[in-house]
């Protein structure tokens, strides 16, 4: 017999790949619970099934450095689709792996993906009216670190 009350199972779509370029790091030393710093948004692309356009030169990565390595990252960018809507991403997750692999990505060499933990959860918002159904979803991202941008694949939680 099947429970019919029980909360659905969740998948996951590919919603657009992001390729998110970084400008120069801006450290702002130990804070309340870890090294902190700035790491500015300056462009980038988007693609995929739903979304294509550009990332635009508007946000940031204020992330935490934990004395473990554990990264905490929280960024707020906005990308323009190829139509002209101006969407906002809120990207809140973790960066953690391996002390020798953290010292390599640090060092802006490259490091197999799957060698450390790359997950976020965002929410996108929007006004334009073509794209107002952004606005009713919740997504979850990986990621891969890169010397001067970050790969992000964003999926949408069904």
């Amino acid at each position: 017999m099947t429970d019919t009350l029980s909360p659905p199972l969740p998948s996951l779509e590919l919603f657009a790949e992001l390729t998110v370029e970084l400008g120069e790091i801006r450290e702002m030393g130990t804070g309340r619970a870890g090294k902190r710093r700035i790491i500015p948004i300056i462009g980038g692309t988007v693609t995929g099934p739903y979304l294509a356009g550009k990332v635009l030169n508007i946000g940031a990565d204020w992330q935490t450095i934990f004395d473990s390595g554990l990264a905490e990252l929280d960024t707020r960018y906005a990308i323009e689709t190829d139509d002209g809507a101006v969407i906002e991403i809120i990207n809140y997750g973790l960066r953690d792996g391996p002390a020798d692999v953290m010292a390599k990505l640090a060092a802006g060499e490259a490091v197999a993906p799957d060698s450390y933990y790359m997950r976020t959860h965002a929410r996108l918002e929007t006004g334009h009216q073509d794209y107002q159904w952004v606005n009713k979803l919740l997504f979850v991202g990986t990621g891969t670190r890169l010397a001067h941008a970050v790969k992000m694949n964003l999926y949408v939680i069904r």
